[in-house]
């Protein structure tokens, strides 16, 4: 467990957020003293809190480095940060405007008040801010003071993937994660970045499991989350990941974009020209087939460079079946992109079997068999590597 001291909380230790983490990284609360601020003024997003846990609601765990989840109890102490979340299947959320009572909004470790909420979430998590986290010359911390050095490179950047979804649940991380694993496999040093988003362990922590020889995120460059972040900033953090991935020299890059096509940050980061840029492949995650071909004509419309179509929609044969008559693009399970050769021809921008435009299913496609599923020798594409056509999957 992750945990520091402080010298004005009567020595009790704390658990650290993932968000907080390079407070112990640098050395905080063990080498380098931590106080505390009980000044009544309004924090901003980044700043670190020491809370005390009120309330056990809908986040029952505090997420840690490296995945682990630290199980929460009332009267926990924790060190998160504040910041705005902008999460459709679960909580929005701002940051508030004193030190008052509020709420864990993302068990990575964002303190807000939540402003809406879907409708399956319970009660969030309650917690009463102890003070501000502060150094040893009493400055409040705010994790754009503990961002990574980011160290500029002359090498050119690497062939770099972007994986871009309909919404949260669309299947992004794994999507990424699968083509970290078929890149690794065919010999590629893979540098992977989730950059934008609401800070969590989760997903890096997968893209490290998969493969990825580093991986970086917004938290490690300064921000706990990316909602309402000004697009320069957004940008910033887009550019500092690749460069901090290019100068550890990687030789492909997975970058993951969070949330859907319409959030705000990523509707404008899209359209930003250092964004086309940076991109030479898009794999596009979807959750079922009408948003899958609206999300590819989208990105299509926009000029951009979308090379496949994967997600959760290919847990279905059914759905699968659908999109693929109403794109032109090869269909993958991701299982399928962890295929080595798949992987690099979709990072080479040299994919073959693209379904052609105006395919339509054959007549028998989805017809039961007399086994009472899809017929026997086309019913199982998790076995297969190759694109997902109107064939393979009916």
């Amino acid at each position: 467990m992750q945990s520091v001291r402080f010298n004005s909380a009567r020595n009790e230790v704390a658990k650290v957020s993932y968000t907080a983490r390079r407070l112990v990284e640098l050395g905080y609360g063990s080498t380098r003293t931590l106080g505390l601020s009980v000044e009544d003024v309004p924090p901003r997003a980044g700043d670190l809190v020491l809370c005390r846990v009120t309330e056990i609601g809908q986040h029952r765990f505090l997420g840690q480095v490296h995945g682990k989840r630290n199980r929460l109890f009332v009267g926990d102490l924790i060190v998160v940060a504040y910041g705005a979340r902008y999460a459709p299947d679960q909580f929005e959320s701002e940051v508030p405007g004193d030190l008052g009572r509020c709420d864990l909004v993302a068990g990575g470790g964002i303190a807000g008040r939540v402003v809406s909420a879907h409708s399956r979430m319970k009660t969030p998590t309650r917690v009463e801010p102890v003070g501000l986290v502060t150094g040893e010359q009493g400055e409040v911390i705010n994790l754009a003071h503990l961002a990574r050095p980011v160290v500029p490179v002359l090498a050119p950047r690497p062939r770099t993937i972007a994986v871009l979804g309909t919404s949260m649940n669309a299947g992004k991380t794994t999507v990424a994660a699968a083509l970290i694993r078929g890149l690794s496999l065919a010999g590629r040093r893979v540098g992977a970045a989730k950059v934008t988003g609401t800070g969590a362990p989760g997903d890096p922590t997968l893209m490290a499991d998969a493969g990825a020889s580093r991986v970086i995120d917004f938290t490690d460059l300064g921000f706990p989350t990316t909602y309402q972040l000004p697009m320069p900033q957004v940008v910033r953090v887009l550019r500092s990941a690749i460069t901090d991935l290019t100068s550890h020299q990687a030789d492909a890059i997975v970058l993951e974009v969070a949330d859907g096509l319409l959030q705000r940050e990523t509707a404008a980061l899209l359209r930003t020209p250092e964004f086309r840029a940076s991109v030479d492949g898009i794999v596009f995650a979807s959750g079922d087939s009408i948003s899958a071909v609206a999300g590819v004509r989208q990105l299509r419309e926009e000029g951009l460079p979308v090379v496949a179509l994967s997600g959760v929609l290919t847990a279905s044969p059914l759905a699968t079946a659908e999109a693929v008559t109403g794109v032109d693009i090869p269909v993958y399970q991701a299982a399928a992109m962890a295929d080595p050769a798949v992987a690099v021809q979709l990072l080479t921008g040299t994919v073959a079997g693209v379904v052609g435009e105006g395919s339509r299913l054959p007549e028998d496609a989805g017809q039961p068999a007399a086994c009472g599923g899809l017929p026997q020798e086309r019913g199982l594409p998790a076995a297969y590597s190759g694109p997902l056509t109107a064939e393979t999957v009916a």
